[in-house]
């Protein structure tokens, strides 16, 4: 077998899932090296929204990995001091009960009332009749988390190079020994792309091209009063949190290029939906709106596992990343250096896309 000291790996981006590949590769004492063509976070990680969210609507591949994905985190804030979640609960309602209820398939996920619903959020003005409840649920900071994570690979020697663009692989036979950048080749036993939307590119250099589209969605931040919000809000109005440091987060869908849906644009609307449903909204001010790219591969499950017909090539790109980053980064440590491959992962493997 394999001497884990002497497995060089190297991982392509530097955002959350990237972060937590390194963390847990690292641990198993693997030689990593975290290559990133901009600063650590510079990509959609920097622009998430970060709700830890295992509930879904309808049926669901990866309802294995969704539902340890919290039990994940809390096992990493053990090992990170560093690592800041806000458990607060998630509060998701809708004008269609039905379809609030078709949301409720986790037995840690609750239908309250509208008195449960002003106990959690006081300062509602038009709370609903019921709403679906998450306990469990929480976001975080994902920069900081995804510092927090590379801070941990490093104490574990993990080597990290930002502002260092991969330009292409170096091969031997049917396997990539290493990749070439900016700054000269970096040999590797295992190249593992969390790279996100410039997967793509990356794997067309292999002629090994995966279907993976960058969705664009808005992040919003606002300076306004401290304790407006107590949980995750999600509702047909808004999608608000409020974070550590008091700026009020939100998240809204990307609409098209019009002027009039520009970020800055739609940040002044939904600033006028929150104060329209809030009480104690004194002054809400824009900080930074702006489109993150998700990675969302086309059938809208995470590719995960290694490439197939060439060697030495492990991807791992998925959408909602920040919520899966944590269980991901585990499983697939334990694929690449135990060679245990998890049960929990059969439904994304790469292998689907290149089927004969």
């Amino acid at each position: 077998m394999e001497n884990r000291l002497d497995k060089r790996i190297v991982i392509v981006g530097a955002g959350i899932v990237g972060a937590s590949l390194a963390y847990h590769l690292a641990g198993k004492k693997a030689k990593i090296t975290l290559v990133e063509a901009g600063s650590i976070a510079s990509g959609v990680t920097g622009s998430s929204f970060a709700w830890i969210n295992s509930s879904h609507c309808g049926p669901d591949p990866i309802a294995q990995l969704r539902g340890a994905a919290i039990e994940e985190y809390r096992r990493l804030e053990t090992q990170l001091p560093d690592l800041k979640i806000l458990w607060t609960g998630a509060l998701s309602y809708s004008p269609k009960l039905n379809e609030l209820l078709a949301l409720d398939n986790q037995p840690s996920a609750n239908i309250v009332s509208r008195s449960q619903i002003l106990a959690l959020e006081p300062n509602l003005k038009n709370p609903p009749q019921y709403a679906l409840y998450a306990a469990e649920e929480g976001a975080l900071d994902a920069v900081a988390a995804t510092r927090a994570l590379i801070a941990g690979a490093q104490e574990h020697g993990a080597e990290t190079l930002t502002q260092t663009r991969v330009l292409g692989f170096t091969t031997q036979g049917k396997k990539v020994t290493g990749v070439k950048t900016e700054k000269g080749v970096i040999n590797a036993d295992i190249v593992v792309l969390a790279a996100g939307t410039g997967i793509q590119n990356l794997t067309d250099m292999l002629e090994m091209s995966l279907p993976i589209e960058a969705s664009p969605a808005i992040f919003i931040r606002y300076k306004s009063q401290p304790n407006l919000v107590r949980t995750l809000i999600s509702s047909p109005e808004m999608e608000i949190r409020q974070s550590a440091d008091g700026a009020l987060l939100a998240a809204e869908d990307y609409l098209d290029d019009a002027l009039e849906n520009q970020p800055a644009a739609i940040a002044l609307r939904t600033a006028r939906a929150i104060q329209n449903e809030l009480h104690g909204v004194v002054s809400i001010d824009p900080e930074l709106a702006c489109v993150g790219l998700r990675p969302m591969p086309e059938d809208g499950i995470p590719i995960i596992g290694y490439l197939p017909k060439i060697g030495g090539v492990y991807v791992c790109t998925m959408h909602p990343g920040v919520t899966l980053a944590a269980i991901v980064g585990r499983l697939a440590s334990e694929e690449i250096v135990d060679h245990k491959a998890s049960p929990a992962l059969a439904p994304c493997r790469p292998d689907r896309f290149f089927q004969e």
